[in-house]
């Protein structure tokens, strides 16, 4: 999609990497997937990342992929969300496979593309390499393109803001997900590249505020899949101009993020919102294994029980 005229980003706001549900025998369990999908929307979310991280995006077959992309848009048009965004995880490790799976996202119906860095081959991912991947991708791609940067499903690999800001440059490349938490890093982009043309997410809960005091467009977090309404909370308070308030619900989002990372994030999400919300279960695919919050001492969660308390309040 080269061309003079730059794509729109996705509008500030919550986003969540949704996380997908699969049944004893690791096949997609599509009801709990849609189920989770419609409380997300219901809690007040602006999208949903479909295949990020949490979405188990490396596990999947390519028709899975585009399965869960187009059930998660049909879903939301079908139960009066269709102004709620797809946003799909397109990564891939070379870039014919990222330049099929953006395809395949906007014909699911995806609005953006969430692009992660190859990461097979660190040594040789170079700035030179990695610049022209992700402008060959969105050279090619027929919707909008994101940067993925998310260190610890890289191998490590960290892009600093000179190479993100460099990609901002390109006219469909239009935001980018901050996995890595670094507020200096989001800082520097969103005082470089304009809110109009590039948005920046922080990619965890526990810099919320701190990104928003930054210039951030908001949050695409994992903590928002247990929490979405405490999310919209805290985006309100901020707009609003009530800090103390605000910084008291961060407080708890940072706790409570912490302790979900504990758990092992995808499958404490899914062990947390299958005990607390009616659907789903804590099966993952190979080699991740579920979590047993059986075995898990209640102080360890203290603050996500918390936390799930105020979100069945608001």
């Amino acid at each position: 999609m080269s061309s003079a005229v730059n794509s729109a980003p996705p509008p500030s706001g919550i986003y969540v990497p949704a996380v997908v549900f699969f049944g004893k025998d690791e096949y997609l369990d599509m009801d709990s997937t849609k189920a989770h999908v419609l409380r997300l929307a219901q809690g007040g979310v602006t999208g949903i990342l479909v295949q990020g991280s949490n979405g188990e995006a490396q596990h999947l077959t390519r028709g899975e992929r585009r399965l869960t992309i187009s059930v998660a848009r049909e879903s939301l048009d079908a139960n009066g969300f269709a102004h709620v965004l797809v946003i799909a995880g397109t990564g891939g490790q070379s870039t014919q496979a990222t330049k099929t799976f953006c395809i395949d996202a906007m014909q699911s119906g995806a609005s953006h593309a969430l692009v992660l860095t190859p990461a097979v081959w660190p040594p040789q991912m170079t700035k030179e390499r990695i610049l022209k991947f992700h402008r060959d991708v969105a050279d090619a791609s027929p919707i909008p393109t994101m940067i993925y940067n998310f260190p610890t499903v890289t191998a490590g690999l960290n892009l600093d803001s000179d190479i993100i800001g460099e990609l901002g440059q390109h006219p469909n490349i239009v935001g980018t997900k901050l996995s890595c938490a670094d507020v200096g890093k989001l800082h520097r982009l969103t005082s470089t590249l304009p809110a109009s043309k590039f948005a920046t997410f922080p990619g965890s809960s526990a810099v919320f505020l701190q990104g928003l005091v930054s210039g951030s467009a908001g949050i695409i977090g994992a903590l928002v899949n247990i929490a979405p309404k405490a999310h919209v909370e805290l985006y309100r308070l901020w707009k609003a101009g009530e800090l103390q308030e605000a910084e008291k619900l961060q407080a708890l989002l940072g706790h409570a993020d912490w302790e979900l990372q504990k758990l092992g994030s995808i499958t404490g999400i899914k062990a947390m919102v299958a005990k607390h919300f009616g659907y789903g279960n804590p099966d993952v695919r190979g080699p991740l294994t579920p979590r047993d919050l059986d075995a898990v001492d209640p102080s360890a969660i203290a603050k996500l029980e918390e936390l799930i308390a105020l979100e069945k309040s608001l």
